[in-house]
């Protein structure tokens, strides 16, 4: 017996000292006792769940610019294991154009193992992996070879488990993240959202953890800036190609183009919302 006792007490120090941080906080999103079914809403949530039918093919079968501007204000949807739902209003975004584009995965029109979800389907999620040690969430439309990345979301529902992926994925800070902090930026969504290599190749139109919804009042065209992309500086004239698209004056975006909203104000057009 006290053989077996001693080794009860090496394998329960053993577990104690295992950290798996990611699968760690999706159980405790799983099974944390009490936990409220309803998960915390920001005060910008005004949406109509039982209204806002899911975006369908037809609306991400479109040339690329045009949806990665169609995709400023729509809904993007990660239902977790346990059920609930976490809400982010898409506020930035950038085209790659395949093919002549530089700055795309598919420049060349070469497909690899790694890019083959930009020559699907439009709607089709292309994640792929940087540094590593994080991920960028895509996703192809219409043009062989492109495909839209997300950069940045408004989180609407869902922000305390959000905050707790979020704290586990960064592994270092415990400081308390701010709701602006939580999706701006295509990698800090992911982190989020939960989202991971798993989710490649994956159809917004029919996977069941994934998916979108119109968003309420969708932005004029003067509510949309059109500037340079990010971080991708050595690729000739396009780096100046204005295919990133953002909602001029939300806090949510990761970098704004002061130079071009002068440019726009000056036009006399006011600040969206």
């Amino acid at each position: 017996m006290p053989r077996k006792r001693k080794l009860l007490a090496q394998l329960s120090a053993l577990q104690s000292n295992t950290n798996f941080p990611q699968i760690d906080a999706m159980e405790k999103l799983n099974t944390t006792p009490g936990a409220d079914p309803s998960p915390k809403s920001s005060k910008y949530f005004v949406i109509e769940k039982k209204n806002s039918p899911q975006l369908q093919e037809d609306f991400f079968n479109q040339p690329c610019v045009s949806l990665a501007k169609s995709f400023l204000g729509q809904i993007l949807v990660r239902k977790l294991p346990d059920g609930r739902e976490l809400w982010g209003r898409i506020v930035e975004t950038e085209a790659y154009l395949g093919g002549e584009d530089e700055a795309s995965h598919s420049k060349g029109g070469k497909q690899t193992q790694r890019n083959a979800a930009m020559f699907m389907k439009p709607g089709t999620l292309y994640v792929y992996q940087i540094y590593g040690i994080y991920f960028c969430m895509n996703v192809s439309s219409q043009g062989e070879g492109a495909a839209v990345l997300l950069r940045s979301l408004e989180p609407l529902q869902g922000l305390d488990a959000m905050r707790e992926l979020r704290r586990t994925s960064r592994k270092a800070s415990t400081k308390l993240l701010k709701d602006w902090q939580l999706c701006n930026g295509p990698s800090k969504l992911c982190q989020a959202f939960g989202i991971d290599k798993a989710f490649d190749q994956r159809d917004l139109t029919q996977d069941a953890a994934i998916w979108m919804v119109p968003g309420q009042d969708p932005p004029g065209e003067e509510d949309v800036v059109a500037t340079t992309r990010i971080g991708i500086g050595n690729r000739g004239e396009w780096a100046q190609k204005p295919l990133r698209f953002y909602l001029r004056g939300n806090k949510f975006v990761s970098v704004v183009d002061k130079k071009m909203e002068r440019e726009i104000a000056a036009r006399g057009h006011s600040p969206c919302s």
